[in-house]
């Protein structure tokens, strides 16, 4: 099976078919480089992706690192990987089969060209050689008929007896002349053809058949360039599926990493504030107080009336002061974060300590530091001053010192914290025991609240002046005892009208809670004032009587 001996007169359609082939190798190519584009254009919008979704966050703003967000953090870097596996696909692509595919349709056309020239220059010769043969014949084939006419004009004149013998020797030396001369080209025929034979005979069966023969052999040397470029092509992406394979199954490990519980958790970590939920509302017996005053036969009832604070009055003044059960105003949070729940205070001073002490070490080792090269200097004045080092040095030890004061301070705040953390879950109530605390109502660590309607309050104001209420209780006996109640939580009391209680301190009601979280209570040596409801357990007893 050759091109020439089974293509010997179809140059044309050779030419052709070779060129349609050296097309539709670049037609390969430009697909190859649009599939590149596609890889190049496909990691970059993943890179994108990746980037617009990961997490822009400083190392102080720290978001909550739930499962589900790592698991979903791992993914994007696992995709941003996948994403260089589709640029290493394009790059190898672009190398291995486009960069080659290029290179080799360069080489293919020169090639082609000549072999068609040398094609061309073979049929041009043999084209001549015929012409020559062609010439050399129509010249016969004229000397021929010069001849045969000759011949006839010699037998005319040789029959004709009015012609004379002169003309009849003329004619016959025409005749030999045009028979000499078409001998002549008779063998000048014959030599023209049999060399036309020949070389007719070389370029179908030696010339021709060679070059299509190397026609052939660049055709399909083509034909195996497309099928190793059809594996190169389909290689560049087969090596990558390993990378690609450890990526997807890391997708499916960060997937299977996924923990709802340990999320739980940390969203009870984050949000937890430490207090304890609020108690059952009593049942408020206003009979009692009737009751009372029948059986002590003492008509105190009006006065305890007359010393009961309007609770509107009482909120309209409190409105702007800062009490400990009010929601805090807006502006800059305390130093010790006082304003924040137990639990996140807590979180918040030990995330504080823990900065102060990575900054204490940062101080001592630019101490360290500091004094070593002071020793250099020392030992070497010629490389500088030591006296040079020592405000650094001084600064550098007060810096220490600060950071050691305040590391301090906020390990005392976090004492606090924690012991009362401890002893708040230590503590179990039973359900028969009255909270008289209010949904929202803040805990003695904080004053947060979830009533945005409810305002900052503090111990029930008397409205009457203070000289009057004074000669009041100076000249009446002191109010009867509803109750006993035990503080939970000590309280300082350091506001006009409030009782400084310690945890534990059993102290008698004498006047309930109207609704501003107060509750009025007397010690055993007589001293009253009111304490926050939320602190203390009341329990109210229909003979209890105070001293």
């Amino acid at each position: 099976m050759s091109w020439g001996t089974e293509l010997w007169d179809q140059f044309d359609n050779l030419d052709k078919h070779t060129q349609w082939g050296i097309d539709f190798l670049e037609k390969y190519a430009k697909f190859v480089k649009e599939r590149i584009e596609i890889e190049q254009n496909y990691a970059k919008q993943l890179r994108n992706l990746v980037k617009k979704y990961c997490p822009k966050r400083s190392p102080k703003d720290e978001e909550p690192r739930f499962t589900s967000c790592i698991a979903f953090f791992n993914i994007l870097n696992e995709l941003n990987d996948y994403a260089g596996q589709r640029e290493v696909v394009a790059e190898e692509m672009g190398h291995r089969v486009y960069g080659e595919l290029m290179r080799y349709s360069h080489d293919l056309k020169t090639e082609r060209k000549m072999h068609l020239q040398e094609g061309r220059k073979a049929q041009q010769y043999l084209d001549m050689c015929w012409k020559q043969m062609d010439n050399s014949k129509k010249k016969f084939e004229r000397e021929c008929r010069e001849a045969e006419k000759a011949q006839q004009s010699y037998e005319r004149l040789d029959n004709d007896t009015n012609a004379t013998k002169a003309d009849v020797e003329k004619a016959k030396q025409q005749l030999n002349l045009r028979t000499h001369m078409a001998d002549e080209n008779k063998n000048e025929y014959a030599a023209q053809l049999q060399n036309f034979n020949g070389e007719q005979h070389k370029h179908y069966y030696i010339v021709i058949p060679q070059i299509y023969k190397q026609l052939q052999e660049m055709d399909e040397r083509r034909t195996i360039k497309l099928s190793e470029c059809y594996k190169g092509f389909a290689d560049s992406e087969r090596k990558v599926i390993p990378i690609i394979s450890k990526c997807l199954e890391g997708m499916i490990l960060a997937a299977k990493s996924v923990d709802e519980h340990r999320d739980s958790q940390l969203v009870i970590d984050c949000f937890k504030s430490g207090f304890e939920p609020p108690g059952d509302f009593p049942f408020e017996d206003y009979s009692q107080n009737i009751y009372r005053t029948i059986s002590d036969g003492t008509i105190s009832t009006p006065k305890q009336e007359g010393m009961r604070i309007d609770t509107k009055t009482t909120v309209g003044k409190a409105k702007g002061k800062l009490w400990l059960f009010g929601k805090k105003p807006k502006g800059p949070a305390l130093e010790d974060f006082s304003h924040l729940p137990p639990e996140q205070r807590r979180k918040k001073l030990q995330q504080r300590i823990d900065e102060l002490n990575r900054e204490l070490q940062k101080e001592t080792d630019q101490k360290d530091a500091l004094i070593k090269m002071k020793d250099v200097y020392e030992k070497n004045p010629q490389m500088g001053d030591p006296s040079s080092l020592q405000p650094k040095l001084t600064e550098t030890m007060s810096n220490m010192d600060r950071l050691r004061m305040e590391i301090h301070k906020n390990e005392a705040w976090l004492s606090e914290v924690e012991g009362k953390v401890a002893a708040r879950s230590d503590r179990r109530h039973s359900s028969d025991i009255n909270h008289l605390v209010t949904q929202g109502r803040e805990s003695p660590e904080g004053s947060y609240t979830d009533d945005a309607n409810q305002e900052v309050r503090g111990p029930p104001q008397q409205h009457a002046h203070p000289n009057e209420f004074d000669d009041e209780f100076e000249d009446d006996d002191p109010l009867p005892a509803i109750g006993h109640c035990k503080a939970i939580y000590p309280f300082d009391g350091h506001n006009e009208g409030t009782l400084a209680m310690k945890e534990g301190e059993i102290l008698y009601i004498i006047e309930e809670d109207k609704g501003d979280g107060w509750t009025r209570a007397r010690r055993h040596n007589g001293e009253e004032g009111y304490v926050p409801t939320s602190y203390i357990d009341v329990t109210l007893e229909k003979n209890s009587k105070g001293s």
